[in-house]
């Protein structure tokens, strides 16, 4: 195989993969088996092409094969029956419009997108499953690179999602867009599992890289095909409007050495400004459709005031503490608190800051969580309580998993050691 072939069928399978297996789910009724045939088309591919060369439509040729290895399947389990027909008369018809391709399926491509989004989040799923076949299905990645990207084992990834296609499978979850009293809470559980994709990208929780931009692309992916697929749900806006801002920070967010540079210390001049405009536009589509802020939305905002500021003196810390305050009322949580506190300690002082943190120290949700003591010695830095302040800082340090992270919290705790 030639490199070049073999690169050409990479980012061909990166950009056709979701479309095929949410097509081919869609006639064979089976995300797990969807799958299966559109790795087999991928085989096919890779045995073929570079003797042959790329298709004109490479799509509609892994499509055209996956839906034959459909058809011999289900000859090999005598199940002859209404979808064989199907599969058949399908592929009659896209072989007699090979050439519009994109327009055959294009009349489902988007419900099957939607339709395939939904599945792999189904709550059924623990948020590992859903996390791992969500990056495995729609974002094209291979079970290496997301054991990689999560630094857990190529089999332990595997393994979940081989749990996650059998499970689905047994609690017969149909491959369709939930409607009405349902629909809220699936889609809570979509933008859970694409933020948190995101998250990892942007503060990776372990290892020796404090980024993963590449996590945080793909979830930028996710987030504006659904906010396409779903241009009527504000919320879908609203993940989209806080993970475009985030992202614009993301060169800013280290030096060339890869060490962490905090949000007031970062040069805003690096800031990707496209990314915060489409950040921007995604929280004016919210407003005109009228109605409060969701969570994401709320979040979208606050990541605004960042954006909006020249400077880290510029950043109105007033509207973000209210923005906090309206976000602790809408979805309160230790998480919420601790940020809130941030947020007051700027506006209004760091013993405004510490009132809202201190009692979160009880909190057991928050028991082995870095940021906690982190904030905490920021806050009781800028009070001149040095010796505590250091202590937070080394434990923060403790906690963390993070290489880049704990050698930040080390120095900080270093520099108020000799400050006292």
């Amino acid at each position: 195989m030639t490199a070049d072939a073999h690169r050409a069928i990479e980012a061909v399978w990166r950009i056709e993969s979701a479309r095929l297996i949410a097509g081919l789910a869609r006639v064979v009724g089976d995300v797990g088996l969807a799958e299966d045939l559109a790795q087999d088309a991928l085989v096919a591919a890779l045995e073929q092409w570079p003797e042959s060369g790329v298709p004109d439509n490479p799509g509609a040729w892994l499509m055209a094969t996956a839906k034959h290895r459909a058809i011999d399947q289900l000859r090999r389990h005598k199940m002859l029956d209404r979808k064989h027909e199907e599969l058949g008369y399908e592929i009659a018809e896209l072989q007699a419009t090979a050439p519009d391709f994109d327009t055959a399926i294009d009349d489902h491509i988007g419900d099957d997108l939607l339709r395939l989004i939904f599945t792999a989040c189904h709550p059924v799923l623990t948020t590992e499953a859903r996390t791992a076949l969500t990056l495995r299905l729609l974002g094209g990645l291979t079970t290496e690179e997301i054991a990689r990207a999560f630094l857990v084992p190529t089999a332990t990834i595997a393994q979940r999602i081989v749990r996650a296609k059998r499970t689905l499978a047994a609690a017969r979850v149909p491959f369709e867009v939930p409607r009405g009293a349902e629909l809220a809470p699936r889609l809570a559980s979509v933008l859970e599992v694409i933020y948190l994709i995101f998250n990892e990208g942007y503060s990776a929780t372990a290892g020796d890289d404090w980024l993963r931009p590449a996590l945080c692309e793909d979830a930028l992916r996710l987030g504006r095909i659904l906010a396409e697929l779903a241009p009527a749900e504000p919320e879908v806006h609203g993940l989209v409007a806080l993970m475009e801002i985030q992202a614009s920070r993301l060169h800013a967010r280290v030096d060339q050495a890869g060490r962490p540079i905090l949000l007031l210390d970062q040069d805003r001049g690096r800031w990707d400004q496209l990314l915060i405009h489409r950040g921007l536009a995604a929280l004016e589509r919210i407003e005109a459709m009228g109605g409060a802020f969701g969570p994401y939305a709320l979040q979208g905002a606050i990541a605004a005031c960042h954006a909006r500021a020249r400077t880290a003196d510029d950043t109105d810390w007033t509207r973000i503490t209210a923005l906090y305050d309206a976000l602790a009322q809408l979805t309160p949580s230790p998480i919420v608190e601790l940020n809130r506190g941030v947020a007051y300690g700027m506006a209004f002082g760091p013993a405004s800051g510490l009132e809202i943190v201190d009692p979160l120290t009880a909190d057991p949700q928050l028991a082995g969580y870095h940021l906690l003591p982190s904030v905490r010695g920021d806050l009781l830095a800028k009070l001149g309580r040095f010796a505590e302040a250091r202590a937070e800082f080394e434990r923060a340090a403790s906690l963390t998993r993070n290489t880049r992270e704990r050698a930040l919290m080390v120095e900080r705790a270093k520099n108020l050691k000799e400050t006292s």
